[in-house]
C-alpha cells in the first residue's frame, strides 16, 4: 500500500514527473512519477499543483496491460 494518500497536492511531492510523448500543445496531458516508496503518482498537467492519485506498481501494470489490449478504446 502506498504511504502517500490519494488526493495529496501533487506540487508537494518530491517527484520527477514524466509526460507522454503523445501529449500535445493543447494541454491534454497526464503525468506520472515514481515516488520514494515505489508507488506511482498520476497528475493532470493542466493542474500541476492539484491533487495526485497514487497507485501501487501492480495497479499501474494492470491498467497498462488493459490499455495495451484495447480494453478502454471504447471510452475515447
Amino acid at each position: 500500500m502506498p504511504s502517500v494518500p490519494n488526493g495529496v497536492q501533487a506540487g508537494s511531492l518530491e517527484a520527477r514527473w514524466i509526460k507522454s510523448g503523445h501529449s500535445n500543445a493543447e494541454g491534454n496531458c497526464v503525468e506520472l512519477a515514481r515516488l520514494a516508496d515505489g508507488a506511482i503518482a498520476v497528475r493532470n498537467s493542466r493542474d500541476p499543483e492539484g491533487p495526485a492519485l497514487v497507485y501501487t506498481p501492480a495497479e499501474v501494470a494492470a491498467f497498462l496491460a488493459g490499455a495495451k489490449d484495447g480494453e478502454f478504446d471504447h471510452l475515447v
